[in-house]
């Protein structure tokens, strides 16, 4: 969608539709200073591990509590860590009217997986007819980066793979709707399926990663990674909501 003026002069702005990777914090219960404590634990050796990320709070795990959500203080946790509470989703009625009475835009649930197509049959004088139905296959594009990405640089593959063929810095971003592919040390963040694809799977031939996320699940790498995959050929993939790295 873009609107634009039709008058003679030249705008002084336009508006346009955009789509932004965001972080995704999924509360699991509703104590949220047992949620501060665990932001501290988890960020104590690298407390400017965020930089203002944009973060979107996930309510589906605790829609029906019966307790109530202290979301000033919520708000609170998130903003001391550098990240900015910008909308909240799959809560329940009293909690989502709560969060946007503090400014929380409400963002739509995650979509489900979509089911592969049903094969059509139709039957005539009792001889049963297949008819084929074509799919569409995935394109196979991928974006394309052959530089290294450097501490704050950020590459987004919209609808598609990355496939980064140099280094990705400490503190550097490589997001990706699709699979994320680093032929070389990956010391940053990579983010797969960052618009809900759990199919999604991150490759590197050296790993080293900052975090790791598929499909809005995250893990920080907060200790040594395992000798089998630390500086190695490594492949994450999403279990559940569990993200699991191996060895390739």
């Amino acid at each position: 969608m873009s609107v634009e003026s039709t008058g003679a002069e030249r705008p002084s702005f336009d508006l346009k539709s955009a789509q932004l990777p965001v972080l995704s914090v999924v509360l699991r219960h509703t104590d949220t200073r047992a949620l501060k404590d665990d932001l501290a634990r988890r960020l104590a050796d690298d407390p400017d591990f965020f930089d203002n990320d944009p973060v979107l709070i996930d309510l589906s795990h605790v829609s029906e509590a019966e307790e109530d959500i202290d979301f000033p203080a919520l708000i609170e946790a998130l903003r001391m860590h550098r990240t900015m509470p910008v909308a909240v989703r799959g809560g329940n009625e009293a909690q989502m009217a709560a969060a946007h009475a503090l400014g929380l835009t409400a963002a739509p649930d995650a979509l489900p997986a979509r089911r592969a197509e049903p094969e059509i049959r139709e039957i005539i004088r009792e001889v049963e007819v297949v008819h084929e139905v074509e799919v569409p296959a995935p394109q196979a594009d991928a974006l394309i980066v052959d530089r290294p990405l450097r501490s704050g640089q950020r590459v987004y593959a919209k609808g598609t793979d990355i496939v980064v063929l140099d280094m990705v810095s400490y503190g550097a971003e490589v997001i990706a709707d699709g699979n994320v592919h680093v032929y070389a040390p990956l010391r940053g963040r990579a983010v797969a399926g960052a618009s809900g694809n759990t199919e999604a799977r991150i490759f590197s031939t050296c790993m080293e990663a900052q975090l790791l996320s598929i499909a809005g699940i995250y893990r920080t790498i907060e200790t040594d990674l395992p000798a089998e995959v630390a500086g190695k050929p490594a492949k994450v993939r999403l279990e559940g909501e569990k993200i699991i790295i191996e060895p390739v």
